[in-house]
């Protein structure tokens, strides 16, 4: 069966064993899906539910803005750690390549009121862009969970597509290695403005010159259609 919730898609195959009050111990999977894109760690966090990690159509946190623009999850891990949430950071151990898949175990046993579950990573290259599977209801039957998850953009910074720091508040995005070795050089920068709120991202534009240009993404490469990321969650 398939059922659309917002901007994911969810397909569940349910076993014919009794269902327990609450998925206490589950697996999470993550798939990178995208052709030439990266994902920065991931924070999979089970929680309560009237936490979210963002909202769209809302200005993003401080927290949020630092995962979206750098990759540093350590805020959004102390804001999660506040409300006891049962948390995996960095299951990939660092950077989670074009077709690549990590995973998680969570045991919510101490904690069963974290009946949600949010996952996020910031996607290079970007300047603000990250998968968001935003506080979707963890599955209480035994199953597979299949989740198609797309890139959203925090609206923190202006998408001018030019290697740089990765530090809030500053203009273009991290280039680790892997993704330096495939980025352009002494692109002009594409003339953009923070949107102030969080959304769905429009792709990267990027150009096919790799010196100078408008663009240090190589859009023969780095472009993505959503969604970016699958998460199949697994409860037993």
């Amino acid at each position: 069966m398939k059922k659309t919730f917002g901007s994911f898609a969810v397909v569940a195959a349910i076993t014919a064993a009794a269902a327990p009050a609450s998925a206490t111990q589950f697996d999470v999977e993550i798939i990178n899906l995208t052709r030439g894109s990266y994902f920065t760690p991931f924070l999979v966090a089970a929680h309560v539910s009237d936490a979210s990690l963002f909202t769209s159509g809302e200005p993003a946190s401080a927290s949020l803005q630092a995962m979206a623009e750098g990759g540093d999850i350590s805020a959004l891990v102390a804001d999660v750690d506040a409300i006891n949430a049962t948390v995996v950071a960095n299951p990939a151990e660092g950077l989670l390549a074009p077709g690549q898949r990590t995973s998680a175990m969570l045991n919510t046993d101490d904690a069963p009121d974290n009946t949600r579950l949010s996952i996020v990573a910031m996607i290079l290259p970007s300047n603000d862009g990250f998968m968001g599977l935003n506080s979707i209801e963890i599955p209480t039957e035994p199953g597979r969970y299949v989740y198609s998850v797309n890139a959203y953009d925090s609206g923190t910074e202006g998408n001018d597509e030019v290697v740089g720091s990765g530090a809030p508040g500053e203009p273009g995005y991290p280039a680790p290695p892997p993704v330096l070795a495939a980025s352009g050089s002494g692109g002009t920068g594409i003339a953009a403005t923070a949107e102030g709120f969080v959304h769905i991202h429009r792709n990267v534009l990027g150009d096919d010159t790799l010196t100078g240009g408008s663009s240090d993404i190589d859009n023969r490469v780095h472009r993505w259609l959503n969604p970016v990321v699958r998460v199949v969650v697994t409860v037993n």
